[in-house]
């Protein structure tokens, strides 16, 4: 049961791997036990490039959500055309002893995705117009939002395909730091192969509409994932 929390803390981390930055930017946040027990925490971070040359966005996060004895650190990279398209996503996890590297191109005009892992696995999978992975499709969900819409559910990449469905379930005060902020509040269920969750997410109603707190129920109680502040 362990291991799922902290897949789980994983896939929450992943989720909140996006920023609407008009040309940087980078956030830092806690993860937590219902309880307020640590159990880890995630850098995030976001540059846009004016280069024509190069990807006009990346996304990276850092995640740590390790206990004592067990190992667990994930690294993401995405790279994503100037329509927030993806080109690529590099996945490097460690869990414990074990340690995988991931690749995921995307072919748009063919509307092909191809995964590729260590050691020769390799499977593709046909992708509709402009496919996501996870961190490019959660800079559309700010971006929508930022302009008064919803993200429709859609199929986004992140190795396999998943199915996001959103529903706006209004704005609340949520703690954030030592003060308490308006957020909008978006119920997120994710299903896909093994998978098949519900949570909360949370984003402030700045200009970025930066992502500000997560909690995903559990059996024991909830885990959170908030912004330091």
């Amino acid at each position: 049961m362990k291991l799922a929390y902290l897949a789980a803390a994983g896939l929450v981390g992943a989720v909140f791997a996006t920023s609407v930055p008009a040309t940087a930017e980078s956030l830092n946040y806690s993860i937590n036990w219902a309880s307020g027990l640590s159990l880890g925490e995630a850098a995030l971070s976001s540059t846009k490039s004016s280069d024509p040359a190069h990807p006009a966005w990346t996304f990276d996060i850092d995640l740590d959500a390790s206990v004592p004895g067990f190992a667990v650190r994930d690294h993401y990279h995405s790279t994503a055309n100037a329509e927030g398209c993806s080109l690529r996503l590099e996945k490097d996890l460690t869990r414990g002893s074990r340690k995988t590297k991931e690749t995921v191109t995307f072919d748009q005009e063919k509307h092909e995705a191809k995964r590729e892992t260590q050691g020769g696995g390799h499977s593709e999978v046909s992708v509709g117009l402009c496919a996501r992975d996870a961190l490019a499709f959660l800079q559309f969900v700010r971006q929508e939002l930022e302009q008064g819409r919803l993200a429709p559910q859609q199929a986004v990449v992140f190795g396999a395909e998943y199915q996001i469905r959103f529903e706006y379930t209004g704005v609340q005060r949520i703690p954030s730091g030592k003060t308490t902020i308006e957020a909008e509040r978006i119920q997120t269920t994710i299903a896909g192969p093994g998978t098949a969750i519900t949570l909360e997410l949370f984003f402030a109603r700045d200009a970025a509409r930066t992502p500000v707190l997560a909690r995903l129920p559990l059996a024991s109680g909830s885990l959170t994932v908030e912004l330091v502040r």
